[in-house]
């Protein structure tokens, strides 16, 4: 096992640049630091540093060992942070990503419950593509991640996956778009523009699949991997978009739009995904139970 006070003097060397002003800084002698940098290589069995005339330069396993002490004693300060407030400070921290998928106002549904608690919950809320959250639960750099489909196995990331639950799917579109239309929903997409969401959401495939079983072939007239800003082109009238039909209502209220069909055969699906098998952590639990009553009756409130 890597001994932590030579990675200690080993990183405050690689940060200083040189062994003098590493000992300067820690108060202790040159030939201390050198000598604990020398047992951690021989531990390693790779060299660390090379000389570049009066300082050191970084060899690539010296690049790679620093950047895993970057993260030990970054998280060695937070921990001693939260010793130090957590007696005056009842604030509890919830490290959720979000992947890029999910539309927002989901996103903040979902969420909501865990602001309601008697301990106040303070959020650090991160959005990115699934795989990169994934990557960053592995390291514990989050608590939870809310997505709209389980862990993909290829990634071979450990997590496990809580289902939230799911909803229909409502079509969308600016008033003076549905007043172009003269057939019943869904023929009246036959040759309409469109708007989708990108292949970074699950969605885009069951709505393809779904249109080529109607046999409709619209006009897409755009991708987007940010779905607000899909919601927003359709609200000038470039084209139809879809929307979980479970914030349908809340949709044409800010941006002004109309439903222009729904169908439960196209299901969106939500997901919390953490390293505990078995909840909880009491945001989780309420983040969760709240998810499944609202997504059993979208027209309640949470």
């Amino acid at each position: 096992m890597i001994n932590f006070k030579h990675l200690h003097y080993f990183w405050m060397t690689a940060k200083q640049g040189s062994i003098t002003k590493a000992s300067e800084h820690l108060h202790i002698t040159p030939q201390t630091i050198s000598g604990q940098i020398q047992l951690l290589e021989e531990q390693l069995g790779k060299a660390l540093f090379n000389k570049a005339g009066r300082n050191l330069a970084l060899t690539d396993t010296g690049r790679m060992v620093l950047s895993y002490a970057d993260e030990i004693f970054s998280l060695g300060n937070e921990l001693e942070q939260s010793i130090r407030t957590a007696s005056t400070d009842r604030t509890s921290l919830l490290r959720v990503g979000i992947a890029d998928s999910i539309p927002k106002s989901i996103a903040y549904r979902l969420l909501a419950p865990a602001m309601e608690l008697e301990d106040p919950i303070r959020f650090l809320c991160k959005e990115n593509s699934l795989e990169s959250l994934l990557g960053e639960l592995a390291l514990h750099k989050l608590d939870l991640i809310i997505a709209d489909g389980p862990i993909p196995p290829h990634l071979g990331v450990r997590g496990y996956n809580h289902f939230l639950g799911e909803c229909g799917t409502a079509f969308m579109a600016a008033p003076s778009l549905i007043q172009q239309t003269d057939n019943r929903f869904p023929q009246c997409l036959i040759d309409a523009p469109f708007l989708i969401p990108s292949d970074q959401s699950l969605i885009q495939v069951k709505l393809l699949q779904w249109l080529e079983k109607q046999h409709i072939h619209p006009k897409i007239m755009g991708e987007f991997d940010d779905r607000a800003l899909m919601k927003t082109f359709g609200q000038a009238g470039a084209g139809v978009f879809i929307v979980p039909e479970a914030i349908a209502e809340e949709v044409a209220s800010q941006f002004h739009v109309e439903v222009l069909g729904h169908t439960e055969e196209i299901r969106e699906q939500f997901f919390a995904i953490a390293t505990e098998q078995r909840l909880t952590n009491p945001a989780l639990i309420a983040i969760k139970d709240a998810a499944k009553e609202w997504l059993k009756n979208p027209k309640s409130d949470m």
